[in-house]
Formats: structure tokens, C-alpha cells, sequence
């Protein structure tokens, strides 16, 4: 069969309707007078309306438009904009305002750019924090082109959480990956927890229905725990548009419930899996995190009375 034209068949486990209620319509007119990007909406996330009434929000800086064509991705690819230097406070006005416990950030690939944004992505953690000190911080990043160095920035700035997805699994990588390479990507999340000092909770997740095999996801598994990655997110790849590449399966929710319980098994503290399951998905309930995430705060806390 021809997986264009399965795409166009969704399983009933994947149709939502999203709801229009005040609290929806207020966040969207928060996020639109601040001239703000979320990747909510950027990526067509179906679960934004649940994520947002539950004081957990995704914000994408340093524009809209990527320097990469990854063949899974919504998001536009073109020549970026220059940075908005006002950004990062604008985000951390809305973290304010929308009183999110839980603030996710991430980005575009901006290869155009020496540190790929990595600067950016530190002064919009640091403004979050000034705002609203009580804020758990998780960031989404690019690989940075492995440059230690534009990682390190963000890692100086202490995200509580920090997240770079693996996507798929390796034999997919060229296919699926603009320019991103597998091993790269675990290395990355090696690196930023060594750069902590083991003081941030590492995070990682892939896409099933691409065309993996069983074997090859488990292996993604093992690969993560080997690099100390202790947070993992599943869902359903789902076509953005035509262009995009097609679904070769819908994986049911018994599946994903199996993928949950062996992941678990090999270690990782929490596990999100499920149809709809998207990068920060219930980003606000890995709560096993929860300790390690308030002797970080509390180092801010000790290190900030000695300056």
C-alpha cells in the first residue's frame, strides 16, 4: 500500500477536537501581544490546549524559520531573521504572566549563526529566572553543531532540564535528520549533563511510525541510558504536509503502553508514551526529577548570596 495514502487514514486513537474555551483564547492573545513564537503552534502540537490550561507552555525563539529541512518538521525552512534582542524578556514576561510552573524553550536551528543561538538561548533562561524564580526551566536544543563551547553557554545558565531529542533511530538518521547525525546527538546530551555536573535532569525523544523496527527502537533505548539520559518521550510521527515524509505505521496505544514499561525497566526515571505524546508533553509531571531539580535551585540560591 502506497503510505501516502494510509496517512490519510488516522486511527481513531489520534482524532481530538481541539476545545476554544476563554482560558485557551486568553493564553493565544497573551502569546500574540507579545509577539511571541510557540512551538505549539509552529508544529501543529495537538495537545496545546492541554498543555497551556495546565500552566505548562513551549515558546520557540530566535524566530521562526530553520536553517535545516528535517523531513519530519513543520516548521518553515528559509534564510532566518537576525535575533530580537528584546526577546528573552518577553519571554519571561509571559512565563510571569501566565504563572507557569513549567516553561519549556526551545528553538530553530540557526546554523547562520557562530554559536547557533546558544547565547540566546542563555539570556532567556536567565531572564525567565529573574521573573519568576519558581519556574521549572527545561530547554529543547539544537545539536550546536557539537561545539562545546555554544553548549557550554547554555549549561552556564543551569536549565533544570535539559532536552535534545534523539527522533528516531540510527538507520532513519540520514533520512529524517537535516544534517543532525545520531551519534552527535547522544554525545550532546553526554556532555550537557557532564557540564552540570550531573546537576540536570537529561532528556530525549523519538518519533515511532517512521518505518523502525523493533529491535532498532530498543537499541535508541539503550543507547540513551548509556549516555545517562534519564527522561524519554514517545509519540506518533504525523505528517505535517504532502512534502513531508509519510507514515509507514500507526502505532497503537497498547504498543506504546509496551514501549513505556521497557523503557522503564531499563531505567529511566520517567517515560511519557503515547499517540500524541510530544517533546513536552505533561512536561510538568516528571516528578522523580523533582529532587535533583530543587538542589539546583537551591546552588542558584547559595551561589547567588556569595556574588
Amino acid at each position: 500500500m502506497d503510505p501516502s495514502l494510509h496517512q490519510s487514514r488516522k486511527p481513531a486513537w489520534l482524532k481530538i477536537r481541539l476545545p476554544d474555551n476563554p482560558e485557551f483564547r486568553s493564553t493565544r492573545t497573551l502569546v500574540n501581544d507579545l509577539k511571541l513564537v510557540t512551538v505549539c503552534e509552529e508544529a501543529q502540537c495537538p495537545n496545546r490546549w492541554e498543555c497551556w490550561s495546565q500552566r505548562t507552555a513551549t515558546f520557540m525563539i530566535a524566530g521562526e524559520k530553520c536553517t535545516r529541512a528535517c523531513g519530519f518538521c513543520a516548521i518553515k525552512t528559509a534564510k532566518p531573521d537576525p535575533l530580537d534582542a528584546e526577546e528573552p524578556l518577553r519571554v519571561a514576561e509571559a512565563t510571569r504572566r501566565m504563572n507557569l510552573r513549567h516553561v519549556v524553550i526551545t528553538a530553530v536551528a540557526r546554523d547562520d549563526l557562530q554559536d547557533g543561538g546558544a547565547g540566546h538561548f542563555k539570556q532567556t533562561i536567565e531572564a525567565i529566572r529573574t521573573a519568576n524564580p519558581t519556574t521549572i526551566i527545561e530547554v529543547l536544543v539544537p545539536d550546536f553543531n557539537d561545539r562545546d563551547w555554544a553548549l557550554q553557554l547554555v549549561m552556564d545558565a543551569r536549565p533544570h532540564i535539559f532536552n535534545h531529542n534523539l527522533e528516531t533511530v540510527a538507520r532513519l538518521t540520514p533520512l529524517v535528520r537535516s544534517r543532525a547525525q545520531y551519534q552527535r546527538s547522544l554525545t550532546v546530551l553526554r556532555k550537557a549533563k557532564a557540564m552540570a555536573d550531573g546537576h540536570v535532569a537529561t532528556k530525549s525523544g523519538i518519533m515511532l511510525g517512521l518505518g523502525e523496527r523493533r529491535e532498532e527502537v530498543l537499541q535508541a533505548f539503550d543507547d540513551l541510558r548509556t549516555h545517562d539520559v534519564t527522561v524519554l518521550t514517545l509519540g506518533q510521527y504525523l505528517r505535517p504536509t504532502p512534502k513531508h515524509l509519510p507514515v509507514i505505521e500507526y502505532i497503537t496505544p497498547e504498543a506504546f503502553d509496551e514501549y513505556k514499561k521497557i523503557a522503564l525497566e531499563k531505567g529511566f526515571r520517567h517515560v511519557a508514551s503515547g499517540p500524541l505524546v510530544r517533546s513536552s508533553y505533561h512536561a510538568a509531571e516528571f516528578r522523580p526529577e523533582l529532587d535533583m531539580l530543587a538542589a539546583i535551585d537551591a546552588d542558584l540560591a547559595i551561589n547567588s548570596t556569595r556574588l
